[in-house]
């Protein structure tokens, strides 16, 4: 049976179950729902097992997408060690992760649905899954969309029954279908679509393998016109004309027969029947016939060796259109049905992904895209929210906000807004050095510190005790040395870190140690400082108040506040580290202390710039005329 003359069966012979009204209007005009008889092993043989279209097709599909690996997250975080992520990775004892889901794609596309199967105690994380096959399973319908329960038949007889849940349309089988215009209960599979093209190009294999087998030549006819002693034509009986047939079969045909000599005696005539190019022209046929089974399971035909189908200038860009129309479209299929029906076991704050990323066909494309973002980001033509957007991540507080190119910052603040990054990090060196510049004046020595006070112009030395050790520094008094050193290390020292920063710094680095999670080496370097109240450079300060700023976002995840599950959260001790909401604070008000004095000091440098500047007649404001200038006068 054809695949078109088996469809029309289905269509014909099908249990039809009258529609039933539901509780509600909305549910009133539910369709009919159609349960298939033969159609998938009958479509599955003359379309996956004896078409090599269709069998490379769904293969490119299957395989590429069971490629692409899962990744689990709470909030925008990944988490690499899970239960979900080992069940997935092992389903169960007979499929690894790549066979499981190339099975699980692989019954989608052929039959329109897959079935995922769970095990386990009930109201528990599930042991274990498998994948069940479509033609075996039957949808028992119910008076309203979701169905009563699933049936799994084997060889006629029910041989188990999952029940679903009429509120929540939950069970311990999980259906993955296609779009079906006119069914309710049963997807609609790209095999069936192309059904009418899958027999063309099946028959036009078959035809050309029959004409091979008869030595590349058309059939004939072996013409008799016998006569009657008076020379009339007489006509031969069955028993001669079977004897006939039978001696030509089996002295003619066959490919071991082909091209021998037919030897014809008496009235025997025999006339060749000859085909016109165009009607022998199957190649052809064959050709658009496999471009429309390509073109209805989403492979460009490049890819199942179509000759003269070069619709991409390469292979690359062809396979790089199947991922991203087809592919990944089926991932985010399956992506969105997993955390509806399998995720949500393991607790509601997690989200499973695939790393599409990850996907070496698209690789290239995604750095174009990220390249493209971040410029328009720093050109002020979009907003960071909607390059994150772009990119498949989550908005972050203050993401709205539009920056001048130069420096980030955002427009319509109070604070001066015209120097880039560097420009702010360089004017808080310059304006209040550094931590280093302080510790150089600092001595165990009294030598030294003469020494140094020789070099900045004073003599003597005085001493204090800090941490309960006598240092030495320059100058006979501090305040002696504070006017020669100048105000950019006094100012230096007023970035001292308070007793709430240092606790929670403290508190941060004890939940790292214990949990063995969040921050990194640089997290727990700062930490170090604040404990230990060290004097930070402005740098320093600016950095802590850009590390705030951009992972403000963290507080909204769950395991951020005490009580809550997971706490503390990787964010969490992250925020921590650098201080908590007391280094937030006090980040900010010193950023801003930094801005202000920026904003003086560019001010001061643009007065004496414009005192500079020419005079309507040529001559320098604020400054003596040269002789030659007073000449030109």
């Amino acid at each position: 049976m054809g695949l078109k003359e088996a469809w029309k069966a289905l269509i014909n012979d099908s249990i039809v179950i009258s529609r039933k009204e539901g509780p509600v209007i909305a549910y009133s005009n539910v369709g009919t729902q159609v349960q298939p008889k033969e159609s998938y092993a009958d479509l599955a043989k003359e379309g996956y097992q004896e078409n090599a279209i269709v069998y490379r097709c769904v293969n490119e599909i299957a395989n590429g997408a069971a490629s692409v690996k899962f990744g689990l997250f709470r909030g925008d975080q990944p988490i690499e060690d899970h239960p979900l992520l080992d069940l997935l990775m092992r389903p169960n004892p007979m499929n690894s992760q790549s066979e499981f889901f190339q099975e699980v794609y692989s019954y989608l596309l052929l039959a329109g649905n897959s079935y995922i199967l769970k095990t386990g105690a009930e109201d528990r994380e599930p042991s274990e899954l498998y994948t069940l096959r479509p033609d075996r399973i039957k949808i028992i319908p119910s008076k309203r969309e979701i169905p009563m329960s699933f049936q799994y038949i084997v060889n006629g007889q029910v041989s188990a029954n999952y029940d679903v849940d009429q509120s929540t349309g939950s069970s311990d089988v999980k259906q993955i279908m296609l779009f079906n215009p006119l069914d309710d209960y049963y997807g609609l599979s790209p095999l069936k679509a192309a059904s009418v093209d899958i027999d063309q190009h099946n028959l036009s294999n078959k035809h050309n393998v029959m004409l091979l087998m008869n030595g590349a030549r058309p059939s004939g006819a072996v013409v008799y016109r016998p006569k009657d002693e008076s020379g009339s034509n007489t006509m031969l009986t069955d028993t001669q004309r079977e004897q006939l047939r039978g001696d030509l079969l089996q002295r003619f045909e066959g490919s071991n027969n082909a091209g021998r000599t037919m030897i014809l005696e008496g009235d025997f005539d025999y006339k060749e029947m000859g085909m016109s190019p165009k009607d022998m022209d199957f190649t052809g046929m064959k050709n658009f016939a496999a471009r429309d089974i390509a073109l209805c399971f989403g492979v460009p035909s490049q890819l199942v060796g179509i000759p003269d189908s070069n619709t991409y200038s390469n292979m690359q860009e062809a396979r790089l259109a199947l991922y991203e129309e087809t592919i990944i479209p089926m991932l985010k299929h399956i992506e969105s049905d997993l955390n509806e029906w399998l995720v949500p076991m393991y607790g509601d704050d997690l989200t499973l992904k695939y790393l599409v990323d990850d996907i070496p066909a698209i690789t290239e494309r995604r750095r174009m895209i990220y390249d493209n973002v971040i410029t328009a980001v720093d050109k002020g033509i979009i907003t960071r929210n909607e390059a994150r957007e772009r990119l498949g991540l989550e908005p972050i507080t203050g993401g709205d906000e539009v920056y001048i190119p130069a420096n980030l910052f955002p427009l319509g603040s109070e604070t001066p807004q015209a120097q880039s990054a560097d420009d702010v990090n360089k004017f808080a060196e310059e304006a209040y050095g550094t931590k280093e510049e302080i510790e150089e004046d600092v001595f165990t020595t009294e030598e030294e510190a003469e020494e140094r006070s020789e070099e900045i112009g004073c003599i003597g030395y005085h001493s204090m005790t800090e941490d309960g050790k006598t240092i030495y520094m320059p100058c006979e008094t501090h305040e002696e040395y504070n006017s020669l050193a100048g105000s950019k290390q006094m100012k230096a020292l007023s970035f001292k870190p308070t007793s709430e920063m240092a606790s929670n710094a403290e508190q941060a680095l004890n939940w790292r140690k214990e949990f063995n999670r969040g921050g990194t080496a640089v997290g727990s370097t700062r930490a170090t400082q604040l404990v230990n109240k060290e004097n930070l450079s402005a740098r320093t300060v600016l950095r802590m108040y850009s590390f705030f700023s951009r992972h403000e976002v963290d507080k909204q995840a769950q395991g951020f506040r005490s009580g809550e599950k997971g706490f503390p959260s990787a964010g969490r001790i992250a925020w921590g580290l650098w201080g908590g909401d007391e280094g937030f604070a006090w980040s900010k008000r010193k950023r801003n202390e930094i801005m202000k004095d920026k904003e003086k000091n560019d001010t001061i440098s643009l007065q004496t710039a414009r005192s500079e500047d020419f005079s309507q007649e040529g001559i320098p404001r604020g400054k003596p005329t040269t002789q030659k200038l007073r000449k030109a006068n």
